[in-house]
């Protein structure tokens, strides 16, 4: 798309003639720059609690705002989703259970360890590697359709009661403008810092 657009630029040229290269290169500058602020809204939801808690280099999930080990010492297991016992759907139903506090959501599970947005040291990864661990498992069209549909990024927009009937912390943004900023990055052509 973006190339398409810059021949359209060198073509068509200007009143003094064809577009130059420098003009060419600010608008390619434009279009990145456009890009990579999109990414870093989409960032800044997949590095917040109700993203990162799942999305873990550690053997077991997390829990709440300062992302504490889930309770019960549940483990990650070897598909993800706990150990025979204690495997995430024991907890975990199709919906949030406002009355206990417990989230839901359809599939529940931790996110697998190629998916992880944080460090062995608990820290999140750096807009640049989780932009590029990212591109490694979806091109931008699949992680659209995944950022509009997959019913645990849908939960994290819409997280129900934490245990003592408070609400859990939101993203930084809505799920609407979470996907508009997916859309306009991969309409830039992904580009990572």
């Amino acid at each position: 798309m973006l190339a398409l657009l810059l021949i359209a630029i060198v073509l068509a040229g200007n009143a003094d003639g064809p577009a130059s290269s420098r003009q060419v290169n600010a608008v390619a500058a434009s279009h990145r720059s456009n890009g990579l602020g999109a990414w870093q809204k989409v960032y800044s939801v997949m590095v917040s609690p109700r993203c990162l808690n799942c999305h873990t280099a550690t053997n077991y999930p997390q829990q709440g705002d300062d992302r504490h080990r889930h309770v019960a010492n549940v483990i990650r297991g070897p598909q993800d989703k706990g150990v025979v016992a204690l495997n995430c759907a024991t907890c975990h139903q199709s919906t949030n259970a406002d009355s206990t506090g417990l989230p839901g959501a359809h599939n529940w599970h931790l996110a697998p360890l190629s998916m992880r947005w944080q460090n062995v040291n608990d820290r999140p990864l750096s807009s640049a590697e989780v932009c590029r661990s990212v591109l490694r498992l979806l091109d931008g069209p699949h992680l659209l359709k995944h950022h509009e549909e997959e019913p645990l990024v849908l939960w994290a927009f819409n997280p129900g009661r934490r245990p003592d009937g408070t609400m859990r912390t939101l993203p930084p943004t809505t799920h609407a403008e979470f996907v508009e900023a997916t859309r306009q990055w991969v309409k830039a052509g992904t580009p990572c810092p």
